[in-house]
C-alpha cells in the first residue's frame, strides 16, 4: 500500500503544533489514550477511519493508534481538509490519504485507497467508506466486523441499507448517544456555525434576521446561538412536533417559501437535499447569504444556481456572490458545504472531546461484541455514555449525588 497521499509532508511541523493544541484541551480522549497505551486493546486491528480530516480528528487517529490499530485515514469531505495535519500524521507513520480541495474523482480515490488494507472496523462520517464497501469495492468488506457512525446524515444512509436488507454488518449510530448530538450537534454545531459565518462575513449577527432551517439538535443549537447574538430568528420545519418545540423556544415559524422574503442569513441543518430552492433564492432581499450546516452540499440547491444565475465571483474568501435573473445577489458560504468546517475550524475542541471519546468506546465495543450484534445499527450503550459523561463532570472537578440503597429500592419498587 501507498503509505500517504498528501498535499505536502513538509507542512508537518504546523500540523503538529495545532494537534498538540487541541490534545490538551481534551482529557476524555488523553484519558482514554494512557489507558489505550497500556492496554493495547486493537492490537493486530485493521480500522478505517473518515472524518473532516483536523486536528480534532487527527488526534483520535493517534489515540486509536496508540491502543494497537492498524490505522488508515482519509477525510470525509473535499474542502474540510487541513493540509498540514494531513502532513503531521503521515509524519506519524499513520497511512493518510486526504488533500484540501480534492476533485470528486480524487476523493473517491482516497476513499477506496483508505481502505485498500481490508478493515476490521470502520469509523465513518456521512457515510461514504460503508457505501464503498457495499458498492465499489466489496470485496474489501471480507474481513469486516462493524464500524461507527458520526453524523445524522451517515445513520439515516445506515437505517436505509438495514431497511433494505443489505447492510453487511453492524453499524454503532454514535450521533444518537447522549454524550454526542445533545453536546456535539447542539452546542458544538450552534457555536462553530456561528463562529463560520462572523468570520467569514465580517458582519454582525445582532439586529439580522436569521433563517434556521430544521429544528432538530443542530438546527437547535444554531437558532440558540443566533438568539443569544441578538438575531431574530425564523425557523422552518417539516416536523409539526419540532415546529411546536421552535414556536415555544420563542422563534418564529413558517415555510422556507415566507421566510425567504424575510431572511438576510440563511442556515440549512436538515441532513435533505434541496431545502433552499431557486424558487426561494429569487425571492430573497439583496446580498442575502447563505450557508450549510448539513454533512453533503445539496440543501442549498447549488446545481440550479450555477445553472442559472446571471454571473459569480468571489466576493469575500470563502464566499461566492451569485447575481440572479431578478438582479439581486446571494452569496454562498463555503461552496454550499458545510459552513463550520468547510469555512472554518469545526467545533471546540471541549466537544470533539467527548464525540471522539465515544468514538474510541464505541469501536472497542465492536470489536467486543461484533458477533452478536447481527447486520444492524445499533445505539451506543448506556454504559459508554455513562462512562464518558462521569470522565467529563470529574474533568471539570464538578461532583454530582448517588443514589443510597433505599432510594434505589423506592425507585425499583411498584409499592409506595
Amino acid at each position: 500500500m501507498k503509505e500517504y497521499e498528501i498535499k505536502d509532508i513538509a507542512l508537518a511541523a504546523s500540523g503538529h503544533r495545532k494537534i498538540e493544541w487541541v490534545k490538551h484541551n481534551m482529557p476524555l480522549l488523553s484519558s482514554i489514550e494512557d489507558e489505550f497505551r497500556k492496554t493495547r486493546p486493537f492490537e493486530g486491528v485493521k480500522i478505517s477511519l473518515s472524518i473532516h480530516m483536523e486536528a480534532k480528528t487527527a488526534y483520535l487517529c493517534l489515540v486509536l493508534a496508540a491502543g494497537g490499530a492498524d490505522l488508515s485515514a482519509t477525510g470525509s469531505n473535499v474542502l474540510s481538509t487541513q493540509d498540514d495535519v494531513a502532513a503531521a500524521l503521515a509524519d506519524s507513520g499513520i497511512r493518510i490519504y486526504a488533500v484540501h480541495g480534492a476533485t470528486e474523482e480524487e476523493y473517491n480515490r482516497h476513499i477506496e485507497m483508505c481502505l485498500e488494507h481490508k478493515p476490521n472496523i470502520v469509523i465513518d462520517d456521512g457515510g461514504d467508506l460503508v457505501e464503498t464497501l457495499h458498492t465499489r469495492r466489496p470485496e474489501l468488506a471480507e474481513d469486516m466486523w462493524g464500524g461507527c457512525e458520526e453524523t445524522t446524515t451517515g445513520i439515516i444512509r445506515l437505517k436505509a441499507m438495514e431497511r433494505d436488507g443489505i447492510l453487511k454488518f453492524p453499524m454503532v449510530a454514535v450521533n444518537d448517544a447522549d454524550c454526542k448530538h445533545l453536546f456535539d450537534n447542539r452546542y458544538g454545531t450552534g457555536q462553530s456555525v456561528i463562529t463560520s459565518l462572523m468570520a467569514n462575513t465580517n458582519l454582525i449577527i445582532a439586529s439580522k434576521t436569521v433563517v434556521v432551517a430544521g429544528y432538530g439538535w443542530c438546527g437547535r443549537g444554531i437558532a440558540m446561538r443566533a438568539n443569544a447574538m441578538g438575531a431574530n430568528v425564523i425557523v422552518t420545519e417539516i416536523d409539526p412536533v419540532k415546529a411546536m418545540e421552535a414556536r415555544m423556544d420563542g422563534y418564529r415559524v413558517m415555510p422556507m417559501a415566507k421566510a425567504a422574503e424575510h431572511g438576510d442569513l440563511f442556515v440549512s441543518a436538515t441532513g435533505c437535499c434541496k431545502t433552499i430552492t431557486m424558487e426561494h433564492m429569487l425571492k430573497m432581499k439583496d446580498q442575502a447569504i447563505l450557508a450549510n450546516a448539513g454533512h453533503f452540499n445539496v440543501e442549498i440547491d447549488m446545481a440550479a444556481l450555477e445553472k442559472e444565475a446571471v454571473s459569480k465571483n468571489e466576493a469575500r474568501n470563502n464566499i461566492t456572490a451569485y447575481r440572479l435573473t431578478n438582479g439581486k445577489t446571494v452569496n454562498v458560504i463555503g461552496e454550499g458545504r458545510l459552513c463550520n468546517i468547510a469555512a472554518g475550524d469545526g467545533h471546540p475542541a471541549e466537544i470533539m472531546d467527548l464525540s471522539f471519546a465515544v468514538q474510541a468506546l464505541s469501536a472497542l465495543y465492536i470489536k467486543d461484541n461484533y458477533k452478536a450484534l447481527g447486520k444492524a445499527v445499533v445505539d451506543v450503550s448506556d454504559q459508554i455514555d455513562d462512562k464518558i459523561a462521569r470522565m467529563k463532570l470529574a474533568a471539570w472537578g464538578t461532583e454530582i449525588d448517588t443514589l443510597t440503597e433505599e432510594q434505589e429500592a423506592y425507585l425499583n419498587s411498584w409499592k409506595l
